[in-house]
C-alpha cells in the first residue's frame, strides 16, 4: 500500500472510543493552550488585518473566528484562527518533529467541526489524528534543509483532521492527502527576515487543508502516491523515510510528545531564557553585576535566532527570534512574558542596549536540532563567572510546567486580545473543553461567550 493508504486505513478504522484516555486528556490541554494563545494573538500584528481582509470577501457565516465576535466560511476561518493561534510564537511544539502541530490542525477541525453537525467526540478524534499525522510526517523528514517542517507537513495534518470531520472513506481521505500534496509550501526565509508571513505560513496550511478536505468530499481524484511517487513529496521536496511514518501506528501516540511553552518565544531560545533566569534568581543577580554574557547554541538554532537583534522593523517578531533579546530580557527583567514581547517593550532602550552586547557562540558539534539545547556563560563582578546548560526545555515531557504555570499562562492570554474574557468566562470555556465528549453540536461551542460567538441562526 502507498503510505496515503495506510494514513487513510488508519484515520477511518480510528474513533474516540478507540483512543486512550491519557491521548485525550493531552488533546484537551493543547486545545485550550492553543485557544487561548490564539485569543491573546488577535491583537497582534497582522491578524486584524487577515479578518478584516475574509470579512470583505464575504461568504456564509460557517465558523467562529475566535475572539473577534463575527463567522466566516471554513476554509477563512481555518486561516484566521490559524494566524492568531501563531502570532505570539507560544503554542505547543513537537521538539523532535520540529512542528507546532496544533495551531494547524485544530483551526482546521474547528472551523469544518462547525460547518456541519460533528459531535465533541468526533472532534477530538479529529483533532488528535491530525495531528499524529502532521508529527510522525516531521519524524521522518529530518534533513532541516530550510523548509518550514509546521506549514510543509500541516497541510496533510489539517487535511486529515478534515477528511476525518467530514467522515470520509477510505479513498476520500487519499484524495485529501493526495489533494494537499499540490498545497505544500513555507520555509524558513519568512523566519529569518522576521517577516509577518512567519506566521502566516501555518495558516496557509490549515486554510488548504481545509479546502483539500472539501474537494474530496466531492470526489475530486488526487493522486495516491503523494509521498512516496515519483514526484511526490519525498522526491521534490525533502526526502523521508515512510517507515518511521507508521512506525507503531496508532500504538504510540506522538502528541504526548508535544512541548506545552512556557513562554512567547521561538523554541530556540527556550533554553537560553530557562538557565539566565534560574541564574538570575540562584545568584540574585542584578544589572550591574553583569560584566558579559554568551550564550552558545546549535547552528540549527543560530539560524534562526542569532541574527543581530533590531526591532526596528517588525518589533514583536524580532523580540520572539533573537535570543540575544530573550536573555537580555530574562537577566534584566526576571522574566519574558507576553508583555515583553510587545513593540514598546521590544525597544526599551536599556534591554536594546544589553541585548546588543551578549554574544552567540555556534558550537558545531550540537549537531541535533531537535535537542534545543543551550549553555549561558555569564561573566560578574564579584560573582565570577556563572555557567548553566539547560538540555531539557520547560513544559516538554522530562521537563513539565507545573499546573500553577499552565493555570497562569491561560488565564494571562484569555484576559488579552480583541474580546477579553472575565475569569468568569474563561473558567466556562475551561468547563466547555473537560465536558467536550457531552457537546452534540461543535457549532454550539462558543454559544453565549463574549467575543466567540457565531452570528448566524443556528445560534440565536
Amino acid at each position: 500500500m502507498t503510505l496515503s493508504e495506510q494514513l487513510a486505513d488508519f484515520i477511518v478504522a480510528t474513533s474516540y472510543d478507540t483512543i486512550p484516555d491519557d491521548v485525550v486528556a493531552c488533546a484537551k490541554r493543547l486545545l485550550v493552550d492553543t485557544l487561548a494563545v490564539a485569543w491573546a494573538g488577535t491583537t497582534s500584528d497582522g491578524v486584524a488585518d487577515v479578518a478584516a481582509m475574509v470579512g470583505e470577501e464575504g461568504g456564509r457565516p460557517e465558523a467562529t473566528l475566535w475572539g473577534f465576535g463575527r463567522s466566516a466560511t471554513a476554509v477563512q476561518a481555518a486561516f484566521v484562527n490559524g494566524v492568531a493561534a501563531a502570532a505570539l510564537d507560544y503554542d505547543s511544539l513537537h521538539l523532535a518533529a520540529m512542528s507546532h502541530a496544533s495551531i494547524v490542525t485544530l483551526p482546521a477541525a474547528f472551523a469544518l467541526a462547525e460547518r456541519r453537525p460533528t459531535s465533541g467526540r468526533d472532534f477530538l478524534a479529529a483533532f488528535i489524528l491530525g495531528n499524529e499525522v502532521h508529527c510522525r510526517l516531521g519524524l521522518a523528514t529530518q534533513a532541516h534543509s530550510g523548509w518550514f517542517y509546521t506549514s510543509m507537513h500541516g497541510v496533510f495534518g489539517a487535511a486529515a483532521a478534515g477528511a476525518k470531520v467530514l467522515q470520509l472513506d477510505r479513498t476520500g481521505v487519499c484524495n485529501a492527502l493526495g489533494t494537499a500534496l499540490s498545497h505544500v509550501g513555507g520555509t524558513q526565509q519568512a523566519i529569518i527576515e522576521r517577516s509577518l508571513t512567519k506566521r502566516m505560513q501555518s495558516a496557509f496550511a490549515a486554510r488548504n487543508g481545509v479546502f483539500s478536505a472539501l474537494l474530496a468530499e466531492r470526489r475530486v481524484s488526487a493522486p495516491r502516491e503523494a509521498f512516496e511517487g515519483k514526484f511526490g513529496f519525498y522526491a521534490k521536496y525533502e526526502n523521508g523515510d515512510p517507515g518511521a511514518v507508521v512506525d507503531g501506528l496508532g500504538r504510540r501516540y506522538e502528541i504526548l510528545q508535544t512541548m506545552t511553552k512556557k513562554f512567547p518565544s521561538c523554541g530556540c531560545n527556550h533554553a537560553a531564557i530557562e538557565a539566565a533566569l534560574q541564574l538570575r534568581r540562584e545568584a540574585a543577580l542584578v544589572a550591574s553585576d553583569i560584566e558579559r554574557v554568551e550564550v552558545v547554541i546549535s547552528p540549527f538554532m543560530a539560524r534562526l535566532v542569532a541574527a543581530p537583534y533590531d526591532p526596528s522593523g517588525n518589533p514583536q517578531i524580532a523580540a520572539q527570534f533573537s535570543v540575544q533579546y530573550s536573555v537580555a530580557s530574562a537577566l534584566l527583567r526576571g522574566h519574558l512574558g507576553v508583555a515583553d514581547i510587545q513593540p514598546d517593550a521590544a525597544r526599551d532602550p536599556e534591554v536594546l542596549a544589553f541585548a546588543r552586547t551578549v554574544h552567540v557562540t555556534v558550537d558545531p558539534a550540537l549537531e541535533d536540532p531537535s535537542s534545543m539545547a543551550a549553555e549561558l556563560i555569564v561573566g560578574t563582578r564579584g560573582k565570577g563567572v556563572l555557567r548553566r546548560r539547560v538540555a531539557d526545555l520547560p513544559g516538554t515531557p522530562e521537563y513539565p510546567l507545573r499546573e500553577e504555570d499552565i493555570k497562569a499562562k491561560f488565564r494571562e492570554c484569555t484576559s488579552l486580545g480583541v474580546s477579553p474574557l472575565s475569569p468568569s468566562q474563561a473558567n466556562a470555556l475551561l468547563a466547555r473543553v473537560q465536558a467536550l465528549e457531552d457537546v452534540q453540536d461543535m457549532a454550539k461551542f462558543f454559544s453565549g461567550m463574549a467575543g466567540a460567538t457565531r452570528s448566524d441562526q443556528r445560534l440565536a
